[in-house]
Protein backbone atom coordinates (compact mmCIF):
# COMPACT_ATOMS: atom_id res chain seq x y z
CA UNK A 1 0.00 0.00 0.00
CA UNK A 2 2.93 2.36 -0.52
CA UNK A 3 1.09 4.40 -3.13
CA UNK A 4 -1.95 4.95 -0.90
CA UNK A 5 0.29 5.94 1.99
CA UNK A 6 2.10 8.45 -0.15
CA UNK A 7 -1.15 9.97 -1.29
CA UNK A 8 -2.38 10.21 2.28
CA UNK A 9 0.80 11.88 3.45
CA UNK A 10 0.68 14.36 0.60
CA UNK A 11 -2.93 15.19 1.34
CA UNK A 12 -2.17 15.85 4.99
CA UNK A 13 0.74 18.07 4.13
CA UNK A 14 -1.40 20.14 1.81
CA UNK A 15 -4.40 20.39 4.13
CA UNK A 16 -3.31 23.58 5.82
CA UNK A 17 -2.24 25.49 2.77
CA UNK A 18 -2.29 25.39 -0.98
CA UNK A 19 -3.24 21.77 -1.45
CA UNK A 20 -1.33 18.81 -2.80
CA UNK A 21 1.59 19.23 -5.17
CA UNK A 22 0.07 16.97 -7.82
CA UNK A 23 3.09 17.10 -10.12
CA UNK A 24 5.38 15.89 -7.34
CA UNK A 25 2.86 13.26 -6.31
CA UNK A 26 2.60 11.97 -9.87
CA UNK A 27 6.37 11.71 -10.05
CA UNK A 28 6.46 9.80 -6.76
CA UNK A 29 3.84 7.35 -8.00
CA UNK A 30 5.71 6.95 -11.28
CA UNK A 31 8.83 6.09 -9.28
CA UNK A 32 6.87 3.36 -7.45
CA UNK A 33 5.75 1.91 -10.78
CA UNK A 34 9.24 2.15 -12.25
CA UNK A 35 10.69 0.33 -9.25
CA UNK A 36 8.24 -2.54 -9.65
CA UNK A 37 8.98 -2.73 -13.38
CA UNK A 38 12.69 -2.91 -12.53
CA UNK A 39 12.31 -5.69 -9.97
CA UNK A 40 9.99 -7.66 -12.26
CA UNK A 41 12.82 -8.16 -14.75
CA UNK A 42 12.24 -9.45 -18.26
CA UNK A 43 9.12 -11.37 -17.22
CA UNK A 44 7.35 -8.09 -16.68
CA UNK A 45 4.33 -7.19 -14.58
CA UNK A 46 0.71 -6.46 -15.48
CA UNK A 47 -1.10 -3.18 -14.83
CA UNK A 48 -3.44 -4.95 -12.42
CA UNK A 49 -0.50 -6.24 -10.40
CA UNK A 50 1.01 -2.76 -10.39
CA UNK A 51 -2.24 -1.35 -9.01
CA UNK A 52 -2.46 -4.02 -6.32
CA UNK A 53 1.15 -3.59 -5.18
CA UNK A 54 1.23 0.22 -5.19
CA UNK A 55 -2.26 0.91 -3.86
CA UNK A 56 -2.93 3.14 -6.85
CA UNK A 57 -6.15 2.94 -8.83
CA UNK A 58 -6.09 1.01 -12.13
CA UNK A 59 -6.85 4.29 -13.91
CA UNK A 60 -3.83 5.98 -12.32
CA UNK A 61 -1.58 3.05 -13.22
CA UNK A 62 -2.83 3.14 -16.83
CA UNK A 63 -1.97 6.85 -17.11
CA UNK A 64 1.47 6.37 -15.56
CA UNK A 65 2.38 3.39 -17.71
CA UNK A 66 1.14 5.20 -20.84
CA UNK A 67 3.54 8.07 -20.07
CA UNK A 68 6.37 5.65 -19.34
CA UNK A 69 5.80 3.91 -22.67
CA UNK A 70 5.65 7.22 -24.51
CA UNK A 71 8.95 8.23 -22.91
CA UNK A 72 10.56 4.93 -23.93
CA UNK A 73 11.02 3.77 -20.33
CA UNK A 74 8.55 0.86 -20.49
CA UNK A 75 7.55 -1.59 -23.19
CA UNK A 76 5.17 -4.51 -23.62
CA UNK A 77 6.62 -7.88 -22.66
CA UNK A 78 3.88 -10.13 -24.04
CA UNK A 79 0.71 -11.45 -22.46
CA UNK A 80 0.07 -13.56 -19.40
CA UNK A 81 -2.80 -15.98 -18.87
CA UNK A 82 -5.58 -14.68 -16.62
CA UNK A 83 -7.91 -16.58 -14.30
CA UNK A 84 -10.80 -14.98 -16.14
CA UNK A 85 -11.28 -12.84 -19.18
CA UNK A 86 -8.68 -12.01 -21.77
CA UNK A 87 -4.93 -12.47 -21.12
CA UNK A 88 -3.23 -9.57 -19.39
CA UNK A 89 -0.61 -7.49 -21.14
CA UNK A 90 2.58 -7.32 -19.09
CA UNK A 91 5.08 -4.48 -19.15
CA UNK A 92 8.81 -4.38 -18.53
CA UNK A 93 11.39 -1.71 -17.91
CA UNK A 94 13.58 -0.67 -20.86
CA UNK A 95 16.98 -0.68 -19.11
CA UNK A 96 18.86 1.06 -21.92
CA UNK A 97 16.53 4.08 -21.78
CA UNK A 98 18.64 5.65 -19.06
CA UNK A 99 22.17 5.38 -17.72
CA UNK A 100 24.15 6.57 -14.74
CA UNK A 101 27.88 6.89 -14.28
CA UNK A 102 29.61 5.98 -11.04
CA UNK A 103 33.06 7.34 -10.22
CA UNK A 104 35.36 5.97 -7.51
CA UNK A 105 37.89 8.71 -6.89
CA UNK A 106 40.63 7.06 -4.85
CA UNK A 107 43.91 8.47 -3.62
CA UNK A 108 45.89 6.95 -6.48
CA UNK A 109 43.38 6.02 -9.19
CA UNK A 110 40.00 6.81 -10.68
CA UNK A 111 37.59 4.04 -11.60
CA UNK A 112 34.45 4.72 -13.63
CA UNK A 113 31.48 2.54 -14.57
CA UNK A 114 28.43 3.22 -16.73
CA UNK A 115 25.31 1.30 -15.72
CA UNK A 116 21.83 0.98 -17.18
CA UNK A 117 18.56 1.43 -15.29
CA UNK A 118 18.84 -2.07 -13.82
CA UNK A 119 22.31 -1.30 -12.49
CA UNK A 120 24.04 -3.59 -14.98
CA UNK A 121 27.55 -2.41 -15.83
CA UNK A 122 27.79 -1.65 -19.55
CA UNK A 123 31.10 0.23 -19.58
CA UNK A 124 34.13 0.52 -17.32
CA UNK A 125 37.41 2.41 -17.20
CA UNK A 126 40.19 2.94 -14.65
CA UNK A 127 43.28 5.12 -14.70
CA UNK A 128 46.08 6.21 -12.41
CA UNK A 129 45.47 9.42 -10.47
CA UNK A 130 47.18 11.53 -7.82
CA UNK A 131 44.55 13.02 -5.52
CA UNK A 132 47.17 15.50 -4.36
CA UNK A 133 47.85 16.84 -7.86
CA UNK A 134 45.48 19.78 -7.40
CA UNK A 135 41.86 20.48 -8.26
CA UNK A 136 42.35 21.34 -11.93
CA UNK A 137 44.29 18.15 -12.67
CA UNK A 138 41.88 15.92 -10.74
CA UNK A 139 38.74 17.42 -12.29
CA UNK A 140 40.21 17.09 -15.77
CA UNK A 141 41.12 13.46 -15.09
CA UNK A 142 37.61 12.68 -13.86
CA UNK A 143 36.01 14.27 -16.91
CA UNK A 144 38.29 12.33 -19.24
CA UNK A 145 37.57 9.05 -17.45
CA UNK A 146 33.80 9.66 -17.49
CA UNK A 147 33.86 10.56 -21.18
CA UNK A 148 35.78 7.33 -21.79
CA UNK A 149 32.81 5.15 -20.79
CA UNK A 150 30.23 7.02 -22.84
CA UNK A 151 29.15 5.83 -26.29
CA UNK A 152 30.64 7.67 -29.25
CA UNK A 153 27.95 9.37 -31.32
CA UNK A 154 28.47 10.26 -34.94
CA UNK A 155 28.42 13.97 -35.68
CA UNK A 156 25.22 13.73 -37.70
CA UNK A 157 23.55 11.60 -35.03
CA UNK A 158 24.44 14.07 -32.30
CA UNK A 159 23.14 16.98 -34.38
CA UNK A 160 19.89 15.18 -35.07
CA UNK A 161 19.40 14.46 -31.37
CA UNK A 162 20.05 18.07 -30.37
CA UNK A 163 17.52 19.35 -32.89
CA UNK A 164 14.85 16.76 -32.15
CA UNK A 165 11.26 17.85 -32.49
CA UNK A 166 10.29 16.73 -28.96
CA UNK A 167 11.84 19.81 -27.39
CA UNK A 168 14.22 17.73 -25.31
CA UNK A 169 17.96 17.70 -25.88
CA UNK A 170 18.51 14.09 -26.80
CA UNK A 171 17.52 11.45 -29.28
CA UNK A 172 13.81 10.80 -29.52
CA UNK A 173 12.55 8.44 -26.84
CA UNK A 174 15.91 8.37 -25.10
CA UNK A 175 15.87 12.11 -24.63
CA UNK A 176 12.26 12.09 -23.46
CA UNK A 177 13.05 9.27 -21.04
CA UNK A 178 15.94 11.22 -19.57
CA UNK A 179 13.73 14.27 -19.07
CA UNK A 180 10.98 12.16 -17.50
CA UNK A 181 13.39 10.59 -15.02
CA UNK A 182 14.69 14.01 -13.98
CA UNK A 183 11.34 15.06 -12.53
CA UNK A 184 10.55 16.68 -9.17
CA UNK A 185 10.90 13.39 -7.28
CA UNK A 186 13.92 12.31 -9.27
CA UNK A 187 17.20 13.87 -10.23
CA UNK A 188 16.18 17.51 -9.96
CA UNK A 189 16.80 16.98 -6.26
CA UNK A 190 20.47 16.52 -7.07
CA UNK A 191 20.69 20.05 -8.44
CA UNK A 192 18.57 21.70 -5.78
CA UNK A 193 21.47 23.74 -4.45
CA UNK A 194 22.73 24.71 -7.91
CA UNK A 195 26.08 26.37 -8.55
CA UNK A 196 25.41 29.57 -6.63
CA UNK A 197 26.60 30.67 -3.23
CA UNK A 198 29.74 28.55 -3.24
CA UNK A 199 32.41 31.23 -3.15
CA UNK A 200 35.08 28.90 -1.64
CA UNK A 201 35.81 27.85 -5.21
CA UNK A 202 37.51 31.20 -5.82
CA UNK A 203 40.27 30.15 -3.46
CA UNK A 204 41.07 27.24 -5.75
CA UNK A 205 41.24 29.17 -9.00
CA UNK A 206 38.81 27.12 -11.09
CA UNK A 207 38.40 29.11 -14.28
CA UNK A 208 35.48 26.93 -15.44
CA UNK A 209 33.45 27.08 -12.26
CA UNK A 210 29.90 28.42 -12.56
CA UNK A 211 29.36 27.64 -16.23
CA UNK A 212 28.79 24.43 -18.09
CA UNK A 213 31.57 22.98 -20.12
CA UNK A 214 31.43 23.76 -23.82
CA UNK A 215 30.13 20.28 -24.57
CA UNK A 216 28.05 18.81 -21.74
CA UNK A 217 28.35 15.03 -21.50
CA UNK A 218 24.63 14.54 -22.07
CA UNK A 219 25.24 15.83 -25.60
CA UNK A 220 27.32 12.71 -26.22
CA UNK A 221 25.01 10.38 -24.25
CA UNK A 222 21.40 11.65 -24.23
CA UNK A 223 20.44 8.82 -21.86
CA UNK A 224 22.89 9.99 -19.18
CA UNK A 225 20.98 10.90 -16.02
CA UNK A 226 23.88 12.03 -13.89
CA UNK A 227 27.19 11.15 -12.29
CA UNK A 228 27.74 9.81 -8.78
CA UNK A 229 31.19 10.41 -7.29
CA UNK A 230 32.53 8.52 -4.29
CA UNK A 231 35.82 9.31 -2.58
CA UNK A 232 37.47 9.13 0.85
CA UNK A 233 35.93 11.33 3.55
CA UNK A 234 35.14 13.16 5.57
CA UNK A 235 32.81 15.29 3.46
CA UNK A 236 29.42 16.98 3.46
CA UNK A 237 27.17 14.74 1.40
CA UNK A 238 24.26 17.18 1.40
CA UNK A 239 26.23 20.09 -0.05
CA UNK A 240 28.81 18.09 -1.96
CA UNK A 241 31.66 19.87 -0.19
CA UNK A 242 34.82 18.12 0.97
CA UNK A 243 36.26 18.41 4.45
CA UNK A 244 39.82 17.52 5.43
CA UNK A 245 40.20 14.37 3.33
CA UNK A 246 42.56 12.18 5.31
CA UNK A 247 46.08 12.79 4.04
CA UNK A 248 44.96 15.60 1.68
CA UNK A 249 44.08 18.65 3.80
CA UNK A 250 44.29 20.93 0.75
CA UNK A 251 40.81 19.72 -0.30
CA UNK A 252 39.20 21.17 2.85
CA UNK A 253 36.16 23.26 1.87
CA UNK A 254 36.29 22.40 -1.83
CA UNK A 255 32.80 22.32 -3.48
CA UNK A 256 33.41 19.18 -5.54
CA UNK A 257 29.80 18.63 -6.63
CA UNK A 258 29.38 22.12 -8.05
CA UNK A 259 32.80 22.09 -9.71
CA UNK A 260 32.18 18.73 -11.40
CA UNK A 261 28.65 19.68 -12.45
CA UNK A 262 30.18 22.66 -14.21
CA UNK A 263 32.74 20.48 -15.93
CA UNK A 264 30.39 17.65 -16.91
CA UNK A 265 27.16 19.50 -17.65
CA UNK A 266 24.98 16.92 -15.84
CA UNK A 267 23.73 16.51 -12.26
CA UNK A 268 26.39 15.27 -9.84
CA UNK A 269 26.06 13.60 -6.43
CA UNK A 270 29.02 13.23 -4.04
CA UNK A 271 29.36 10.81 -1.15
CA UNK A 272 31.98 8.88 0.77
CA UNK A 273 33.30 5.77 -0.92
CA UNK A 274 32.08 3.46 1.83
CA UNK A 275 28.57 4.95 1.87
CA UNK A 276 28.30 4.53 -1.89
CA UNK A 277 29.40 0.90 -1.72
CA UNK A 278 26.93 0.20 1.10
CA UNK A 279 24.14 1.81 -0.92
CA UNK A 280 25.04 -0.33 -3.93
CA UNK A 281 25.01 -3.49 -1.82
CA UNK A 282 21.60 -2.64 -0.37
CA UNK A 283 20.23 -1.89 -3.86
CA UNK A 284 21.70 -5.20 -5.04
CA UNK A 285 19.72 -7.21 -2.50
CA UNK A 286 21.73 -7.19 0.74
CA UNK A 287 19.13 -7.12 3.50
CA UNK A 288 19.05 -6.14 7.16
CA UNK A 289 21.63 -4.05 8.99
CA UNK A 290 25.25 -4.47 7.95
CA UNK A 291 28.64 -2.82 7.92
CA UNK A 292 30.72 -2.65 4.77
CA UNK A 293 34.43 -2.36 5.65
CA UNK A 294 36.58 -1.04 2.80
CA UNK A 295 40.33 -1.62 2.97
CA UNK A 296 42.36 -0.15 0.15
CA UNK A 297 44.54 2.94 0.28
CA UNK A 298 42.61 3.78 3.46
CA UNK A 299 40.08 2.15 5.75
CA UNK A 300 36.45 3.15 6.24
CA UNK A 301 32.99 1.77 6.84
CA UNK A 302 29.59 2.15 5.22
CA UNK A 303 26.71 1.47 7.59
CA UNK A 304 23.24 0.30 6.59
CA UNK A 305 20.82 0.34 9.52
CA UNK A 306 17.29 -0.87 8.99
CA UNK A 307 17.72 -0.86 5.23
CA UNK A 308 18.99 2.74 4.94
CA UNK A 309 22.51 4.13 4.69
CA UNK A 310 23.38 5.82 7.98
CA UNK A 311 25.28 9.03 7.26
CA UNK A 312 24.62 10.85 10.53
CA UNK A 313 23.33 14.36 11.22
CA UNK A 314 26.47 15.93 9.74
CA UNK A 315 26.99 13.14 7.16
CA UNK A 316 30.12 12.15 9.06
CA UNK A 317 29.24 8.61 10.13
CA UNK A 318 31.45 5.72 9.07
CA UNK A 319 34.90 7.11 9.90
CA UNK A 320 35.67 3.59 11.03
CA UNK A 321 39.40 3.73 10.34
CA UNK A 322 39.98 6.51 12.86
CA UNK A 323 38.77 4.80 16.00
CA UNK A 324 41.71 4.65 18.40
CA UNK A 325 42.45 1.17 19.72
CA UNK A 326 46.06 1.75 20.91
CA UNK A 327 46.60 4.98 22.84
CA UNK A 328 50.37 5.01 22.35
CA UNK A 329 50.23 3.53 18.84
CA UNK A 330 51.82 4.79 15.64
CA UNK A 331 50.80 8.19 14.25
CA UNK A 332 47.96 8.28 11.75
CA UNK A 333 47.54 10.65 8.82
CA UNK A 334 44.46 12.05 10.59
CA UNK A 335 46.70 13.50 13.30
CA UNK A 336 45.81 10.98 16.01
CA UNK A 337 47.72 7.91 17.18
CA UNK A 338 46.85 4.24 17.28
CA UNK A 339 43.97 4.37 14.79
CA UNK A 340 42.68 1.14 13.28
CA UNK A 341 43.68 2.46 9.84
CA UNK A 342 47.28 3.19 10.83
CA UNK A 343 47.72 -0.18 12.52
CA UNK A 344 46.01 -2.12 9.74
CA UNK A 345 47.80 -0.42 6.84
CA UNK A 346 51.09 -0.71 8.71
CA UNK A 347 50.65 -4.46 8.98
CA UNK A 348 49.74 -4.68 5.29
CA UNK A 349 52.88 -2.73 4.37
CA UNK A 350 54.98 -5.23 6.36
CA UNK A 351 53.29 -8.12 4.57
CA UNK A 352 51.70 -9.37 7.79
CA UNK A 353 48.17 -9.99 6.58
CA UNK A 354 47.26 -12.06 9.63
CA UNK A 355 47.97 -9.06 11.87
CA UNK A 356 46.12 -6.74 9.49
CA UNK A 357 43.07 -9.02 9.62
CA UNK A 358 43.27 -9.23 13.42
CA UNK A 359 43.30 -5.43 13.73
CA UNK A 360 40.43 -5.15 11.26
CA UNK A 361 38.56 -7.73 13.30
CA UNK A 362 39.06 -5.72 16.48
CA UNK A 363 37.48 -2.70 14.84
CA UNK A 364 34.66 -4.84 13.44
CA UNK A 365 33.98 -6.27 16.90
CA UNK A 366 33.55 -2.72 18.21
CA UNK A 367 30.95 -2.06 15.51
CA UNK A 368 29.11 -5.29 16.28
CA UNK A 369 29.00 -4.38 19.97
CA UNK A 370 27.78 -0.85 19.31
CA UNK A 371 25.25 -1.47 16.53
CA UNK A 372 24.25 -5.16 16.79
CA UNK A 373 24.51 -5.54 13.02
CA UNK A 374 23.59 -8.70 11.12
CA UNK A 375 26.66 -9.17 8.93
CA UNK A 376 30.10 -7.71 8.23
CA UNK A 377 31.01 -7.32 4.56
CA UNK A 378 34.59 -6.80 3.42
CA UNK A 379 35.80 -5.10 0.25
CA UNK A 380 38.52 -2.97 -1.29
CA UNK A 381 41.57 -3.86 -3.32
CA UNK A 382 43.62 -5.09 -0.32
CA UNK A 383 40.86 -7.48 0.72
CA UNK A 384 40.31 -8.56 -2.89
CA UNK A 385 43.98 -9.55 -3.13
CA UNK A 386 43.74 -11.94 -0.14
CA UNK A 387 40.06 -12.57 0.68
CA UNK A 388 40.57 -15.81 2.61
CA UNK A 389 43.07 -14.23 4.99
CA UNK A 390 40.78 -11.33 5.86
CA UNK A 391 37.55 -13.31 6.11
CA UNK A 392 39.26 -15.87 8.31
CA UNK A 393 41.06 -13.34 10.49
CA UNK A 394 38.09 -11.02 11.04
CA UNK A 395 35.79 -14.00 11.53
CA UNK A 396 38.05 -15.45 14.22
CA UNK A 397 37.93 -12.22 16.24
CA UNK A 398 34.14 -12.04 15.98
CA UNK A 399 33.79 -15.69 16.95
CA UNK A 400 35.94 -15.12 20.03
CA UNK A 401 33.73 -12.17 20.97
CA UNK A 402 30.61 -14.31 20.50
CA UNK A 403 31.98 -16.96 22.88
CA UNK A 404 32.58 -14.30 25.56
CA UNK A 405 29.12 -12.76 25.19
CA UNK A 406 27.16 -15.96 24.64
CA UNK A 407 25.72 -14.63 21.38
CA UNK A 408 25.81 -16.05 17.89
CA UNK A 409 28.83 -14.94 15.89
CA UNK A 410 28.12 -12.32 13.25
CA UNK A 411 29.00 -13.75 9.81
CA UNK A 412 31.74 -12.22 7.67
CA UNK A 413 31.71 -12.23 3.87
CA UNK A 414 33.57 -10.64 0.99
CA UNK A 415 31.38 -8.49 -1.25
CA UNK A 416 30.52 -9.93 -4.63
CA UNK A 417 31.56 -6.72 -6.40
CA UNK A 418 35.18 -6.97 -5.29
CA UNK A 419 37.15 -3.76 -5.61
CA UNK A 420 34.58 -2.37 -8.07
CA UNK A 421 31.80 -2.12 -5.47
CA UNK A 422 32.42 1.58 -4.79
CA UNK A 423 32.07 2.72 -8.41
CA UNK A 424 28.92 0.65 -8.89
CA UNK A 425 27.51 2.04 -5.65
CA UNK A 426 28.33 5.58 -6.79
CA UNK A 427 26.07 5.03 -9.80
CA UNK A 428 23.29 4.08 -7.39
CA UNK A 429 23.55 7.55 -5.87
CA UNK A 430 21.99 8.70 -9.15
CA UNK A 431 19.63 5.78 -9.79
CA UNK A 432 18.18 5.59 -6.28
CA UNK A 433 15.93 8.67 -6.53
CA UNK A 434 14.68 7.57 -9.94
CA UNK A 435 13.09 4.51 -8.31
CA UNK A 436 11.90 6.26 -5.18
CA UNK A 437 14.80 5.26 -2.96
CA UNK A 438 17.04 7.55 -0.92
CA UNK A 439 20.20 7.30 -3.00
CA UNK A 440 21.54 10.79 -3.37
Amino acid sequence: MRGAGAAGAAGTAGGGGGGVNLLSLRSHNAALVLDLLRTAGDEGISRLELAERTGLTPQAVSKITARLREDGLAAEAGRRASTGGKPRTVLRLVPEAGHAVGVHLDRDEVRVVRVDLRGTVVGERRAALDLGAGAEAVLAAVREAVAGVLPVLGEGEARQGSAGGDGVSGQGATGRGRAALQGPAGLDALSRHGLSGLDPVSRHGLSEFGRLSRHGLSEFDPSLLGVGVALPGPLDHGRGVLHRVTGFPEWDGFPLRAALAGRLGVPVVVDKDTNAAALGLAAGGERGSFAYLHLGTGLGAGLVIGGSVHRGARTGAGEFGHQVIQLDGPPCTCGDRGCVEALCLGAVARGDLDEAARVLGAGAANLVGLLDIDVVLLGGRTVAAAPEAFVGGVGAVLEARARRTGQDAVPVRVTAGGDGAVAVGAAQLVLGPVFGHGGG
